[in-house]
């Protein structure tokens, strides 16, 4: 792994300067003075304990955390490069978590680029499965913030939010003298959890639950292309895109300091009891809470031991779950944020990573021999007019030029200025039947598990203006790399829906009638979901 110098001396001052100054402190002026703790709450309006809710949102917390962090890492090992800019240009990451450094004698592609990932830490582990990851991720983020937003009401409705939410400024003082006690190795004078928690305690809590959460659920949109496209104001709180990935690897990386430092004070400061407190409820010293809390655990590795076991075993299955679960409502979200976006020509990214397989069959590279002078596009399927038309018959059918932000699955992006033909005029020529609802897209080139690739779009999202067949790129025609003849551009969709090398087109009923019937090459073999503008 290796972090640019000026990152990482940022994250090191943040670390070292709060502890170099609580030694200075202790050094010159000896350890502030903690208010001594008692076993009884100051004010009898103050709860006391731990309802039965609140244990349980507990717990599930915990069980969504892992699955959440554990598929967020896989996502991240297929692109496992970050940026503050949102060309990704290699070089200008501030985390590259591959010893890798991007080769300049050779093609290399971001499927190239993605890296192993143990299966011990990552859901599922191994390489090439960000598509299943991700059903993991967003199955158990759906479930994560239901249970965080029900937690939420019930702590406000009860009462409970008083241990939480500082009332007072006091609190900031407080809680630093606790922090130089911890720092330098010195234990204050420690509450009962089961009546109040200390100053730095309340603050802890209260910055994971309504701030890291609230940061994690912010910074997921700022990925989504439909989204950021139809909001194109969204992804500049942050800054850009790449700046929202890395503040979403950051608040998990958070979330797991957390994590270790709670378990580590739930254990020094009286583990019998704490996890009494916690899991059955009750302020004594019977050790049932930790045999439940230990029983709890385990729970929680078998089902992710599950969770990789059917991802691996039936990948169909969690697919078809993950379809059923997360599609409805990502569609509900998302099917309104058609693309608008577009960016100014000086913002066009100087590098824009290449991906899928260069085509090798005797047919396109003897039209790529030639500038594709003989291609013909065929159009066939469910429509009143098949034709094959010619470059040259494309071009005349009408052009539109956009500047847009290209968003890979795996998670890199880029600007770049396209010229092509909008599919609606296309569409318009061929005259597509009543039944048709769909175009597949059929490639030149090979998918990574062998045969010709291929994806499909809903005819009603390929008539949106910026809906292209593309045959330039940043004002050169369209380069053998990056897809000529022609690529699909469809803004409000990740890459891997625009098909690069398009050797034909045929318009269907349903996503059924083609391949293995999930939509697409890479919903097919690698399992990707087909609602693809998250």
């Amino acid at each position: 792994m290796r972090i640019r110098r000026d990152t990482l001396l940022v994250f090191i001052a943040l670390v070292v300067a709060p502890t170099v100054a609580a030694y200075a402190q202790w050094a010159a002026f000896g350890l502030p003075s903690v208010a001594a703790e008692t076993s009884a709450p100051p004010d009898v309006d103050m709860p006391t304990g731990f309802p039965a809710w609140l244990r349980i949102h507990h717990y599930v917390n915990l069980f969504f955390l892992i699955i959440l962090i554990r598929s967020g890492l896989q996502i991240l090992a297929d692109h496992p490069r970050l940026y503050w800019n949102v060309h990704c240009t290699p070089g200008t990451e501030w985390l590259r978590a591959t010893p890798i450094e991007v080769p300049t004698d050779r093609v290399w592609t971001s499927k190239n680029d993605s890296r192993h990932l143990s299966p011990w830490i990552g859901l599922p582990g191994y390489r090439h499965t960000v598509g299943m990851a991700r059903h993991w991720h967003f199955l158990s983020v759906l479930f994560w913030v239901g249970n965080g937003l029900i937690f939420v009401i019930l702590l406000f409705g009860t009462g409970q939010w008083r241990r939480l939410v500082p009332t007072s400024w006091r609190i900031v003082p407080e809680a630093w003298s606790i922090f130089v006690h911890y720092a330098t190795l010195h234990m204050p004078p420690e509450p009962n959890g089961f009546y109040r928690y200390n100053a730095l305690q309340q603050l802890a809590y209260f910055s994971t639950i309504f701030v890291l959460a609230p940061l994690a659920i912010a910074t997921g949109p700022s990925m989504s292309p439909a989204f950021t496209n139809r909001f194109s104001w969204y992804p500049r709180l942050p800054g850009n895109r790449q700046i929202g990935r890395s503040l979403h690897f950051l608040v998990m990386v958070a979330f797991l300091g957390f994590l270790v430092v709670h378990v580590a004070m739930v254990s020094f400061t009286g583990l019998v009891r704490n996890m009494n407190h916690i899991v059955i409820g009750t302020d004594d010293g019977r050790r049932l809470g930790i045999y439940l809390g230990l029983l709890g655990i385990v729970v929680v590795a078998a089902f992710n031991g599950l969770a990789n076991w059917a991802a691996w075993r039936r990948p169909r299955t969690i697919q078809h779950i993950a379809r059923a679960i997360v599609t409805p409502i990502m569609k509900r979200l998302l099917n309104d944020a058609a693309p608008e976006a577009e960016f100014p020509r000086d913002q066009i990214s100087p590098f824009f990573w290449p991906n899928g397989k260069l085509p090798t069959s005797d047919e396109w590279t003897t039209l790529n021999a030639d500038d594709f002078k003989d291609y013909r596009l065929k159009i066939s399927g469910l429509i009143e007019n098949p034709v094959e038309l010619s470059l040259d018959e494309i071009r005349a059918m009408g052009v539109k030029s956009q500047v847009t932000l290209h968003h890979c699955i795996q998670g890199w992006s880029g600007v770049a200025a396209w010229r092509g033909t909008p599919m609606s005029k296309l569409i318009d020529l061929v005259r597509p039947t009543s039944d048709a609802r769909m175009a597949v897209f059929h490639s030149f080139g090979e998918g990574l598990e062998g045969g010709l690739y291929y994806d499909s779009h809903a005819i009603e999202n390929l008539r949106h203006p910026q809906s292209i067949l593309a045959y330039e790129m940043n004002d050169e025609p369209l380069s053998a790399l990056h897809g000529a003849p022609l690529r699909l551009r469809v803004e409000n969709q990740l890459g891997f829906k625009m098909v690069k090398w398009i050797r034909a087109i045929e318009f269907v009923e349903s996503h059924k009638d083609f391949g293995e019937g999930e939509g697409g090459y890479n919903e097919d073999h690698e399992y990707f979901g087909e609602q693809a503008n998250i």
